[in-house]
């Protein structure tokens, strides 16, 4: 055996004990949108009071890639009655802020959240009369 035949043994079997090297090309993380606190805030204050009216009673929370949502509902096997949608890529345009009805239609758009949220205020001093 030559000098050069064990060098490139003893490097192979170095090579077999070592982690592969790492790579710059490591796939980029993954941004989520998210609801900030401030306005988490804001839409458990709205939700606080629905629940407390007994109109609301579930809730949850999608951190999307391109949107966040959060969906109320009445009962927490139905369709969500509202979503509360934040998506950055309308901000320029029509607002990230949306309130989505239960078929889909936008209730109310925007860019400021509580503005958007005002919808919410209007149903709050709606009551029932009986004849």
């Amino acid at each position: 055996m030559s000098e050069f035949d064990e060098e490139a043994q003893h490097r192979g079997a170095a090579a077999l004990h070592q982690a592969p090297p790492r790579t710059s090309a490591m796939p980029p993380i993954r941004q989520q949108v998210a609801f900030h606190r401030r306005e988490l805030d804001q839409i458990l204050r709205i939700y606080g009071y629905m629940v407390a009216n007994g109109e609301w009673r579930d809730y949850a929370i999608d951190h999307l890639k391109d949107k966040a949502v959060f969906s109320v509902f009445r009962r927490s096997s139905e369709m969500p009655l509202y979503r509360i949608e934040k998506d950055p890529r309308n901000a320029r345009r029509q607002g990230a802020y949306s309130v989505v009805g239960a078929g889909g239609m936008i209730l109310k758009r925007g860019t400021d959240l509580a503005q958007v949220l005002k919808i919410f205020d209007r149903k709050r001093h709606l009551s029932l009369v009986e004849a």
